[in-house]
């Protein structure tokens, strides 16, 4: 039997029996991917197909490691129109595993990640995808959330202005010498905070590659996924922040092509329109949200470079995150000034 890091096949078989889930013969699992973030398994046995996810077993800063939290979240939107893998169980008891841990449904389709993996599309599939996607989203935002037991899940009132504040905080962590640009950034968001704002659900990450596509179909979402930024808070950050992840610059910060990038995806406005047409949601104080997903990213990619300088990054793909921040800082400047080019 192969030996998985943070994994005990034995105690998560006597675990998944002891909860009631049935399990056909000997488990076998395979690493689907670990380092960066939650370490996720696929899990086997003679019939049946898990997802199992659990904290990494080092570097581990639990608010953005919170599985627990995933569960409860997809669990709530098992009967919405939010496509989310089936929920199956969760351990916080970490003398089983080392740490909590959760297993859903194995959800069977395509991520795509990278420029190369839209080369399976052609040009209507694309518009179609791109229209699920922003449908999706849309549905999230419109879910009730105190109807389906997330009330408490974040404290919406006030959101965007703990989110100005969060990331200056972030920033002042780890920034170089050359901060002026950030700074006026942030002081000009912080003047501009909308008075009011609506609630919702808010993914905190969305775009291509954190869903999965049905097989054989395209055109529709099969599962969301990756939920560790879910909160109640302001859709339209959701919104804004899904259009700034098409600035090519995005490229930079993961350290690959990335699918979301790519020139045969709909522009930002394009975007931002649709999802007006799929929610009934205006865009009010626009561009103040896209000022404050640029400003996110900004941060994002000085700490993945602050992170790099220090020697504290493993792998390739960290060394070139440095050079997208003054691009968002300018861009983000560019939206609260009203000047789009």
């Amino acid at each position: 039997m192969t030996e998985h890091r943070g994994l005990d096949l034995v105690a998560l078989e006597t675990f998944l029996s002891d909860s009631g889930v049935r399990v056909d013969g000997d488990l076998r699992a395979e690493l689907i991917s670990g380092g960066k973030s939650n370490l996720t398994y696929a899990i086997v046995d003679d019939s049946s197909r898990w997802v199992l996810r659990r904290p990494p077993t080092a570097g581990l800063t639990p608010s953005a490691h919170d599985v627990a939290r995933e569960f409860r979240i997809t669990s709530a939107l098992q009967n919405t129109e939010v496509p989310v893998a089936g929920t199956v169980v969760l351990c916080e008891d970490p003398s089983v595993m080392g740490a909590p841990f959760t297993v859903v449904e194995h959800v069977t389709g395509r991520v795509i990640r990278t420029k190369t993996d839209l080369e399976m599309f052609s040009d209507a599939d694309l518009e179609a995808c791109i229209n699920e996607l922003v449908r999706v989203l849309g549905a999230l935002h419109n879910v009730d959330y105190q109807a389906v037991g997330l009330g408490e899940l974040g404290r919406p009132n006030g959101y965007v202005a703990r989110q100005v504040a969060l990331w200056a905080k972030q920033w002042n962590r780890v920034k170089d010498a050359d901060s002026a640009d950030v700074d006026r950034l942030h002081a000009a968001l912080a003047e501009s905070i909308p008075a009011r704002s609506e609630s919702s659900i808010v993914h905190g990450d969305y775009r291509i590659d954190n869903t999965i596509l049905a097989p054989g179909d395209r055109s529709r979402v099969a599962a969301v996924v990756d939920w560790e930024m879910s909160t109640l808070g302001d859709p339209l950050t959701d919104v804004a922040l899904m259009c700034v992840y098409r600035h090519p610059a995005f490229d930079l910060v993961i350290g690959e092509p990335a699918a979301w990038t790519s020139p045969r995806l709909p522009s930002p406005d394009d975007l931002a329109q649709r999802y007006t047409i799929a929610s009934g949601r205006e865009l009010v104080d626009w561009p103040f949200y896209l000022a404050l997903a640029n400003f996110k990213l900004a941060v994002i990619a000085q700490g993945i470079h602050h992170r790099y300088e220090a020697g504290a990054t493993v792998g390739a793909g960290f060394d070139q995150a440095g050079q997208s921040v003054p691009e968002f800082v300018s861009a983000g400047l560019r939206a609260l000034t009203g000047k789009q080019g």
